[in-house]
């Protein structure tokens, strides 16, 4: 029988074994419920973080533990030598709920879905016959698409970027909701596709201003480029639609998904409009654990579930709970400057006397028993399971409110 470590032993592990990339906080979480969960040593916690956006419908959904198990004691892999169902039926699901696609390319990850997506761009421009230096993908100071070394690439951050130089070509650089910067981007005639999230999630919860990606549309019609939506973060429900662009009012040619996909499972996938559906053909791409069964039979659950009109309509009214709760808090504490974001996609920035300090913020908050996120150092973010009930938004807030407490009372 395997020997029972304590709670420090199995901290001591990390720092030993890691690759040191990670500085997680000093907390061992063991199982959770809904939007709570429990360290090994009985402690429980508010969690508005989600797994970084990824546990949309909670922990313990017992209609993805359904799935999990069924499909467990049928067949865990096969690769995509083979079909099996759940795979099939979920590509068919996600085709016709995003209204727009043909074809889906299941996949692992979010990075994985944007260089499906980057490559998709590239052999498209190919097929019509443009050069190498014509292959241009425009993204966004402030973005986010992924840590592989193209997505860190097009990742416009140098901070993520920084010495693992040379770098792919083909990238350039526009300002988030700056229509003059995007058009002077599109100038030399190069651009075959502009890539974006529409609500930028690690840049700062920073969401499209209306009508921005309407404009990008155009110019990307205009130019014969190709849109590209990064949804990871902010698609399945999380802004209270299941498309984020469906608040924007265009049709993309391609858009990649992940996280709450799989509400921790995962799974990514990259959708593709009529127009680049046939682009790729055998041989130009591929993964080996790309929808595989499980992880397709829990997508095909979450997407049915996150779609529901009573996740949606919760995720509209917890929205507004959660922004009055922070706008009650910050009438007694006056630590944000403003909040900002879609659905239960929220960033709270701090006010200049607490800018940089978000991270110290974390530490009262898990102090408190209270799970929450930052978005660089200058933002909390909000990102709770879209299932989050009354009582768990209160509690939360309470937890919050004293941990600022503390933090205020510190400074």
């Amino acid at each position: 029988m395997e020997a029972a470590m304590t709670t420090p032993d199995l901290l001591a592990l990390g720092p030993r074994y890691w690759l040191p990339v990670y500085k997680p906080r000093e907390v061992v979480l063991d199982h959770g419920k809904g939007a709570r969960v429990w360290d090994r040593d009985g402690r429980d916690f508010i969690d508005f973080g989600a797994g970084i956006a990824v546990n949309a419908l909670g922990h313990g959904d017992p209609d993805l533990l359904a799935a999990l198990a069924g499909q467990a004691g049928k067949l865990w892999h096969s690769s995509n030598v083979f079909y099996t169902e759940p795979p099939l039926r979920l590509a068919e699901e996600l085709v016709a709920a995003s209204g727009f696609a043909e074809r889906v390319f299941l996949c692992n990850s979010g990075a994985e879905a944007n260089e499906a997506a980057i490559k998709l761009v590239r052999k498209w421009a190919a097929s019509q016959g443009r050069p190498p230096e014509k292959r241009v993908i425009v993204t966004f100071r402030g973005s986010f698409h992924g840590r592989t070394l193209a997505t860190v690439t097009a990742t416009a951050q140098p901070k993520y970027q920084e010495g693992y130089e040379p770098l792919p070509q083909g990238f350039r650089y526009a300002t988030f909701n700056d229509v003059a910067d995007l058009e002077h981007a599109f100038a030399p005639g190069d651009v075959a596709a502009v890539m974006l999230e529409p609500v930028q999630g690690e840049g700062g919860v920073m969401p499209a201003a209306p009508g921005f990606i309407a404009r990008i549309r155009e110019l990307c019609d205009a130019h014969g480029a190709l849109l590209v939506l990064d949804e990871i973060q902010c698609g399945m429900g999380r802004t209270g639609t299941l498309f984020a662009h469906a608040q924007d009012g265009v049709v993309p040619d391609i858009v990649t998904l992940a996280k709450a996909l799989g509400c921790g499972f995962p799974i990514g996938a990259m959708l593709a409009a009529p127009k680049v559906a046939q682009v790729m053909q055998y041989g130009a791409h591929g993964t080996t654990f790309g929808g595989n069964p499980m992880a397709a039979a829990v997508a095909r659950v979450a997407l049915r579930k996150l779609g529901s009109s009573d996740v949606l309509g919760n995720v509209a009214r917890q929205s507004q709970a959660l922004r009055d709760g922070l706008a009650a808090i910050n009438e007694e504490l006056h630590v944000f400057a403003q909040v900002r974001g879609r659905g239960l996609m929220l960033g709270a920035v701090l006010a200049d006397a607490h800018k940089g300090r978000a991270g110290e913020i974390l530490d009262h908050a898990a102090a408190h028993g209270l799970l929450v996120l930052q978005a660089g150092p200058d933002v909390l973010r909000f990102v709770p399971p879209l299932t989050l009930s009354d009582a768990e938004l209160a509690e939360g807030l309470q937890r919050l409110t004293r941990a600022l407490r503390d933090f205020a009372a510190a400074t």
